[in-house]
């Protein structure tokens, strides 16, 4: 690290994103200060849970035992038509019932553990970025006063407001919000669970228990404005929403907490400027639908971090770092397009209702029931990486079991270090030769598949940290350039 730097990455915001690009950085051998502006967790959760491949991502970092037991819940739904999302293989609606509290819990306990500084109470006020493009000064006001921190890069990981993106000067386009929503936690209020939503004349309502005595209703009354969202909702409001709508008064409770929320979809038109880059809701917003917001940030970081890692360590190849724009902008334009669309379909009047119909005929075929599972679990992400070859390009290495000489492995836990990995399913010492070159970025794994076909026939296969297939067997000179491509130039050169 630069003797002027702080740090080689400050990354701001220590939500779910911020922490799990913190864990990711570090993994991959740079230092990381992530400054929060709060100075404790607040315990409110908006999320209460993530997305299959969300989850598949906390398990290729061995992070799924850490949270203590995870429900998948097959039955999920689009637009608020149910169905079984298990109809695509590996699918499910995702884990149900985790606070997103519990989440930053445990990704800020595994970034710790992994030397993240991270610092409470540190808010973001300003960023300068150097005329030569070598690095960036971050302004922050802290209890003991104004200080200034010196890094190669920052990162907005700090949610939809960003000050780090309007201060980098990102443009946000998108559509503003028509609606708006009361979410809350109440208490005594002997809620019956409507955990899918259902609409009701006038709008929707949602509630699920969270715990002994405690549930968390979600209140849509069609006509109502978008909130001031610098003002809390009082609960006598929510309560009013709420009898208007089901005609139950739950009057006589209290909330925990009361927010507010709106459709808004907005999204930047670069991932990156200079040496600022966004991840999360800093890039994104959108109508909450299915946990994946939470889920779309996790994995924005799971994608940045090693290759802004490669970067700071002068390993990375010519363009890597611009691909993480190329790859997630893609991605998070096709989450406001589905968000937007559920949305249309589930928060709409009666104009709504030819929409509505014609989704309940559509998901009655298995072939649509899949195409959805796969937007909402966000198991169809499919990078484009120039090479269709095999199928598996570009897309996620499915979690299979492997006979290897160490006994059976799953394919996540190899992935735990974050490293590259060469996995040769044919016992064939050319790949393996090919990749040894790169044997301080690439982990070379040799195995059998229990199932013979689960990936598709290809007798090796390169892997990205970020769980993505980079190369199949089609040759060792197309492994060298991929190789090349993601990993840089060998030790040695």
């Amino acid at each position: 690290m630069d003797a002027q730097r702080d740090a080689d990455v400050i990354v701001v915001g220590a939500g779910p994103a911020g922490l799990m690009l913190a864990g990711e950085l570090r993994l991959g051998g740079v230092s990381v200060v992530v400054a929060e502006r709060l100075e404790r967790p607040t315990g409110q959760s908006r999320g209460l849970g993530f997305t299959a491949r969300a989850m598949e991502s906390f398990d290729q970092r061995g992070l799924v035992p850490r949270f203590g037991g995870l429900e998948k819940s097959p039955m999920g739904h689009f637009g608020g038509v149910q169905f079984d999302y298990t109809v695509l293989e590996d699918a499910h609606f995702g884990a149900r019932g985790i606070p997103q509290s519990r989440t930053e819990a445990v990704l800020e306990e595994w970034a710790r553990d992994l030397g993240a500084d991270i610092r409470r109470g540190w808010e973001f006020r300003a960023l300068e970025q150097d005329g030569d493009g070598d690095g960036v000064t971050v302004t922050l006001d802290t209890s003991a006063g104004e200080r200034t921190l010196r890094a190669a890069y920052l990162v907005g990981a700090d949610g939809g407001h960003s000050p780090v993106r309007r201060a980098a000067g990102f443009d946000f386009p998108g559509t503003p919000a028509t609606r708006g929503m009361y979410l809350a936690d109440v208490v005594g209020c002997q809620v019956a669970p409507r955990f899918l939503g259902e609409r009701v004349p006038g709008g929707m309502v949602m509630a699920a228990p969270l715990k002994e005595g405690v549930d968390r209703i979600i209140v849509c009354e069609h006509g109502t404005p978008p909130a001031d969202r610098s003002e809390t909702p009082e609960f006598s409001e929510v309560a009013a929403a709420w009898l208007r709508l089901t005609g139950e008064d739950i009057s006589g409770g209290r909330a925990d907490w009361v927010s507010s929320f709106t459709d808004a979809t907005r999204q930047v038109t670069e991932y990156r400027r200079g040496r600022v880059l966004l991840v999360g809701d800093a890039a994104h917003i959108h109508l909450p639908a299915g946990g994946q917001g939470l889920s779309t940030g996790v994995q924005d970081a799971v994608n940045l971090g090693w290759k802004l890692a490669a970067t700071v360590r002068g390993t990375a190849p010519g363009g890597l770092l611009d691909t993480y724009h190329d790859e997630r902008h893609a991605v998070g334009a096709r989450l406001l397009m589905n968000t937007r669309a559920q949305g249309t379909v589930f928060l709409g009047g009666p104009e709504s209702q030819p929409l509505r119909d014609l989704f309940a005929e559509l998901i009655g075929l298995d072939s649509v029931k899949r195409h959805l599972a796969g937007v909402v679990s966000h198991l169809d992400v499919h990078y484009d990486l120039g090479d269709g070859g095999h199928p598996l390009v570009g897309r996620r290495l499915p979690p299979r079991a492997l006979d290897t000489a160490a006994g059976e492995v799953l394919t996540p836990e190899l992935l735990h270090p974050a490293q590259g990995l060469l996995l040769d399913l044919a016992d064939d010492s050319v790949p393996r030769e090919a990749a040894a070159r790169w044997k301080d970025r690439v982990t070379v794994v040799t195995g059998s598949p229990r199932d013979p076909d689960a990936f598709g026939g290809a007798a090796a296969l390169l892997v990205r940290p970020d769980g993505h297939v980079a190369w199949a067997d089609t040759g060792t000179q197309e492994l060298s350039a991929a190789l090349h491509r993601w990993f840089g130039a060998p030790e040695g050169g």
